[in-house]
């Protein structure tokens, strides 16, 4: 299990805004290359984006649920990307003076990647989760300045 934290200089409602828009999942998800559907009830718990992941031309075209959805404060999805496997994504926002403290919790949760030594996969995990939160808070602090 890895977990990583940003301070972001954007409120919570701006990084949910963010999480809404499914549009947006491959702009700020490393890894994620192309969307190719969100359903209309994205993000309500029980809900899927239907994107791909890699690089051409290695592209595999996989799922993400919604589990669950509490705005501005918590969401947590399961993303697949077999055939590595599954894992469970939580965010969680707080305010923080006039920004907020985002963290993410990323685990293995099916599929080979669940038997990958923890110390192992947590390094990788962090250091693409440094670039998400990276990516995620140029679009949630870019929205609240207006740019």
């Amino acid at each position: 299990m890895s977990t990583n934290v940003r301070l972001m200089a954007c409120s919570p409602e701006d990084v949910f805004a963010v999480l809404a828009d499914g549009w947006l999942f491959p702009t700020w998800v490393v890894g994620s290359s192309r969307m190719r559907d969100v359903e209309k009830a994205w993000p309500a718990e029980g809900s899927h984006l239907h994107h791909s992941f890699g690089s051409w031309p290695a592209v595999i075209d996989d799922e993400t649920t919604m589990h669950e959805w509490d705005p501005p404060r918590h969401m947590l999805i399961v993303a697949k990307g077999w055939p590595i496997g599954e894992a469970s994504v939580q965010i969680d926002v707080k305010p923080r003076g006039t920004g907020c403290v985002v963290r993410i919790i990323e685990k293995a949760v099916a599929g080979p990647g669940k038997y990958v030594p923890p110390a192992l996969l947590d390094i990788g995990l962090y250091v693409r989760n440094v670039e998400t939160l990276r990516r995620l808070a140029y679009i949630a602090e870019g929205k609240a300045d207006g740019k």
